[in-house]
């Protein structure tokens, strides 16, 4: 039975524009922000949706005055580094999860998915003794290697559910032709997964280059910090707020991933899935 017009725009049009509005507001609100001069961002009497005369001013001061681009190389190598890490564990442990019968397998496998579920407040004062123990404060590797500790869990998870949509019986062909059990998960099942290391990938990079908590307690030098970290310490100085450069430095930490993490999900992910699925 065909829905009728106004049944269509009241079930399906009208809650998807309601949701893309409230999903783009925040970038709408920081890129007006950013480029309505003081004059306007101060004045109660403007309308704070609109703005009469752009201007640059708080890119050029968050450029010229800070050290963003610092920040910026900052980020993304502690980025790279915890995905790579949290990448190859997690393949190894969801390969094993999933593939290899041993006693335990299943509670180990609940264990670390319960582990991703605990919230970093409680595990980052812990996590400081550790570092602190192994004399990597205010380092970036504080970051690299603590980041993995809530990305390796959902990681495994994931790829362990992905690994188990692959039949069994590829590896099994492969290793009576003569492949090892490891040469069979490089050439047979890897590719076949590439959908699901993406979207763990994405995830991992995502959730790295967004984390606040760690990076915050971890790092107290300013060329080292990162950008969550680095805008909001150097442009909230006590009570007084920098809106416009504070905005312009939250427009361009977070615009560059979410057009990544769009350009993956919908060309990569969904398109692989389902090739993957219908094979």
């Amino acid at each position: 039975m065909r829905q009728r017009p106004l049944e269509r725009i009241l079930l399906f049009h009208l809650p998807l524009w309601f949701f893309l509005i409230v999903t783009l507001f925040p970038f709408f609100w920081m890129f007006i922000t950013s480029i309505k001069p003081n004059a306007e961002l101060y004045n109660v009497r403007m309308n704070p949706l609109y703005v009469l005369h752009p201007t640059l001013d708080h890119f050029r001061y968050l450029m010229r005055e800070t050290i963003f681009l610092t920040w910026a190389y900052n980020t993304l190598y502690v980025s790279i580094l915890s995905t790579a890490i949290s990448l190859v564990t997690g393949i190894m442990a969801g390969y094993a999860l999933s593939r290899l019968r041993f006693r335990g397998a299943g509670g180990m496998a609940v264990g670390i998915f319960v582990t991703y579920l605990v919230p970093p407040t409680l595990l980052f004062i812990p996590l400081a003794d550790v570092v602190r123990a192994f004399g990597l404060l205010d380092s970036p590797w504080s970051l690299i290697l603590t980041y993995p500790t809530f990305l390796i869990p959902f990681s495994t998870w994931l790829l362990m559910g992905y690994f188990k949509t692959i039949p069994r019986e590829l590896e099994e062909c492969a290793m009576i032709d003569g492949a090892t059990r490891l040469q069979a998960m490089i050439k047979i099942v890897l590719p076949l997964a590439l959908p699901g290391i993406l979207s763990a990938g994405i995830f991992a990079f995502t959730l790295s280059w967004n984390e606040f908590i760690y990076a915050l307690v971890f790092l107290s030098s300013t060329e080292i910090k990162t950008i969550p970290v680095g805008v909001v310490s150097e442009l909230i100085r006590g009570d007084v707020f920098f809106w416009g450069p504070l905005m312009a430095g939250a427009l361009l930490g977070s615009v560059p991933v979410a057009i990544i993490y769009s350009f993956f999900v919908e060309y990569y992910v969904a398109g692989l899935t389902a090739g993957a699925v219908k094979g």
